[in-house]
């Protein structure tokens, strides 16, 4: 009988310790992008791609003037003359009019000199030899834009009347020394291998002191990328904040559905994480308070809609990404019944 009791009682014991052990911090120290006050951050997606085409300078001067304090989300490929760019394709069929066209092959100086307008839209998506209907980008209301439209801090001007042209990392860090801002390598292989270790070298040289370095949030979903990322941290800049790949959040979920997430230790300072996916809620208050116990933030893609917005902040999410940045600040500052876009509805304050 005691035999018996002790073969019941030793697992027990070893899953209440396994359980209540100190969880490795993904993030050493204070993490800046855990939620410090009684908000999330304001992440915008692409800079807010409903109100101005995606990754473009102009896009994220925007989403500057609706919250200074907003959170950038860009995506970036390599071109092929070794200049990081904002793209959230690896290709330009979908952005502008160049078919045919992938960013590894294209050289930026070219885009440049040319006045490449990345202010179109192809309505289907995919890939290169796109049929859709390509057409002047409009914004959610139907309203096509310029970069004439948005406010500009005092000292900046437009940099083209009507077009948006090509953005590179480099101006989006000069432009926004502050601000956080999350980058998503978007090409895989040696090729995306080779984008990273731009985008390491842009920082390094844009900021010597490696202050850019606890500002900015690298990401990528392919294994590969991440693992040079976790190196980079290791030997090189420890005060790198990284994004986790697929594989990684997958690896988490399993070990944390067996209560053994004592035993995941990427060295991540956020989870980038949808509504769901693959059975899996990610938005509910235990995950977030697991992700805390291991100094992880958790941030949430991508949302525009006004329950979700509240469900999400209610729960204590550290940042919501959003296509809409102007719709989540009034959610933030008001009763969120309202659109802050569409003047035809009047936003009112809470209390």
């Amino acid at each position: 009988m005691k035999r018996r009791h002790l073969i019941f009682f030793i697992p027990l014991v070893l899953y209440a310790i396994v359980a209540l052990s100190p969880r490795f911090a993904g993030s050493r120290g204070e993490n800046p992008l855990r939620r410090g006050g009684n908000r999330p951050l304001l992440i915008a997606h692409g800079g807010g791609n409903h109100e101005f085409p995606d990754n473009t300078l102009e896009a994220f001067y925007n989403a500057y003037s609706i919250d200074p304090q907003v959170m950038l989300e860009t995506d970036v490929s390599l071109t092929r003359d070794s200049v990081v760019i904002l793209s959230h394709d690896t290709t330009l069929d979908r952005k502008t009019q160049l078919m045919n066209a992938r960013i590894a092959d294209v050289n930026y100086a070219d885009l440049m000199k040319n006045e490449v307008d990345f202010g179109y839209h192809n309505s289907v998506s995919g890939g290169v030899n796109l049929t859709g209907d390509l057409r002047k980008y409009s914004n959610h209301l139907g309203k096509e834009v310029t970069p004439l439209d948005i406010i500009y801090p005092d000292s900046v001007t437009p940099r083209h009347p009507s077009k948006f042209l090509a953005t590179t990392l480099a101006e989006l860090i000069v432009a926004f020394p502050h601000n956080p801002i999350n980058v998503e390598i978007k090409q895989s292989g040696n090729t995306g291998l080779a984008a990273l270790h731009k985008v390491i070298e842009t920082m390094e040289t844009l900021d010597p002191a490696h202050h850019t370095f606890a500002r900015m949030v690298l990401a990528s979903f392919h294994q590969e990328i991440f693992v040079e990322m976790k190196r980079i941290r290791k030997t090189r800049h420890p005060r790198l904040l990284l994004s986790p790949s697929a594989a990684s959040v997958k690896r988490y979920m399993a070990l944390r559905s067996a209560g053994l997430d004592l035993f995941y230790l990427d060295p991540v300072s956020v989870f980038q994480v949808p509504i769901q996916r693959a059975g899996h809620r990610f938005d509910t208050p235990a995950f977030i308070r697991s992700a805390h116990r291991h100094n992880i933030a958790v941030q949430y893609w991508t949302v525009d809609d006004i329950e979700t917005m509240r469900r999400l902040i209610e729960i204590g999410a550290d940042g919501i990404m959003t296509n809409r940045p102007s719709l989540l600040k009034a959610v933030f500052q008001n009763s969120g019944r309202c659109d802050p876009v569409d003047k035809s509805t009047a936003c009112r304050p809470e209390g």
